[in-house]
């Protein structure tokens, strides 16, 4: 199956049975986790998409706004900062660029971003490790390309789930048909263990570690 006709299908596996991140880290068995500081801004936020990587480097935001001019309609930005410092990567301009004029599904931040009230009000679906009022300087400050290189390979073009219990990544090396399939099996496994303890009662034990399921017709 052709890489891209696979990203597609996994993409819409995850969106048509609104799997979460934790249905999708079990299906990578239980790994994928982007970075377990990151929060959501808005409770009972959730997106699904495809990756467009952005860097911020040594306590400037210079190379968001240049990547963010390509960003891909559609997707979500995930930006790493590197060195910034406890500066804030972003706020309500860049926010309202990526979201109105990208119509980006959700933006991922390595880094920390303000304006959090306007941000807030708008309902954007942000991750990202914090907030604070200092913003990063708009001039170049160096770029790292060894390591944009390496993390765009990850990265762009990957898949992104982000909901209230955080962010998992499936990098473009992970999408295959196994994964696929684990996705599916995560799936089923949940409809038969919500079905054995909900409907029949059944105690945790028995369904989720001694599968019981599988002897007795539920």
């Amino acid at each position: 199956m052709q890489w891209k006709v696979l990203q597609k299908k996994i993409l819409d596996y995850i969106q048509a049975n609104e799997m979460s991140t934790t249905e999708v880290a079990d299906a990578m068995y239980k790994t994928g986790e982007l970075d377990p500081k990151l929060q959501v801004l808005l409770p009972g936020s959730r997106v699904v998409g495809v990756i467009h990587y952005i860097p911020a480097f040594n306590g400037s935001n210079y190379h968001v706004h240049n990547y963010a001019r390509n960003t891909p309609k559609d997707s979500v930005v995930c930006i790493d900062a590197l060195n910034c410092d406890g500066k804030a990567i972003f706020g309500d301009l860049v926010a309202k660029y990526l979201f109105s004029y990208h119509q980006v599904r959700g933006i991922v931040v390595r880094g920390l971003i303000r304006d959090v009230q306007q941000l807030i009000k708008e309902k954007y679906p942000i991750w990202s490790y914090g907030r604070s009022p200092i913003g990063c300087i708009n001039a170049d400050t160096g770029f790292d390309e060894d390591y944009y290189i390496k993390r765009r390979q990850e990265l762009d073009g990957g898949i992104v789930v982000a909901d209230d219990s955080g962010v998992v990544v499936i990098k473009k090396d992970q999408i295959t048909e196994q994964l696929l399939e684990r996705l599916d099996f995560i799936g089923q496994q949940e409809v038969i263990w919500s079905d054995c303890i909900n409907r029949l009662r059944w105690d945790t034990f028995d369904t989720i570690c001694l599968k019981k399921y599988a002897k007795v017709k539920c």
